[in-house]
């Protein structure tokens, strides 16, 4: 049996919590009319969350309940999947992957802003200078879907929107 062929990519926004990746995700789907997939939303409403992380003040996604609950919606793609994470998604469900990046003040302000403190507001400080989203998506997917964009500026978030909206269209020229 052939696997089905999409005829619209799925694309993985990924990065440490506070570098854009919403923003970027709904700019992207207003732009394209894909799925904005917000990933802790869908964890949410399906109930994938487990019990409380006191040290991170949130809960644990429990990753297989939301595998099994987002396969069927990855299938024919057209989907932005917006997560700090990446290692647990099948590999077969992305056409490109898209790292966001940020410098550390903007990443130190945003995420103050949100209230992050101690423990939690450092490793994700931390997260950001060592590139750790950036080697788990380096190291969980083909090198050539995989692509680093920072977004420290307005116009830095504009030229990330373009730069995944061409990459789309070159991919429907590719694959169609």
């Amino acid at each position: 049996m052939e696997a089905i062929r999409r005829i619209q990519p799925n694309i993985l926004i990924t990065g440490t919590p506070g570098v854009g990746k919403s923003t970027i995700s709904r700019l992207l789907s207003e732009r394209t009319k894909f799925s904005w997939r917000e990933v802790s939303k869908l964890a949410e409403e399906h109930n994938c969350l487990d019990e409380y992380d006191p040290d991170y003040q949130c809960p644990f996604l429990n990753e297989d309940k939301l595998l099994d609950i987002m396969e069927g919606m990855m299938a024919k793609g057209g989907n932005i999947v917006d997560y700090h994470g990446c290692e647990f998604f099948p590999e077969r469900w992305f056409d490109g992957v898209f790292v966001i990046r940020t410098n550390n003040t903007s990443l130190y302000d945003r995420l103050s802003a949100r209230g992050y403190t101690g423990k939690k507001l450092e490793d994700n400080i931390q997260c950001e200078i060592f590139e750790t989203l950036l080697e788990e998506a380096q190291s969980s997917y083909k090198p050539d879907i995989v692509q680093e964009l920072h977004n420290s500026t307005e116009d830095q978030l504009h030229s990330n929107v373009n730069t995944i909206v061409e990459w789309i269209e070159r991919w429907k020229e590719e694959n169609i």
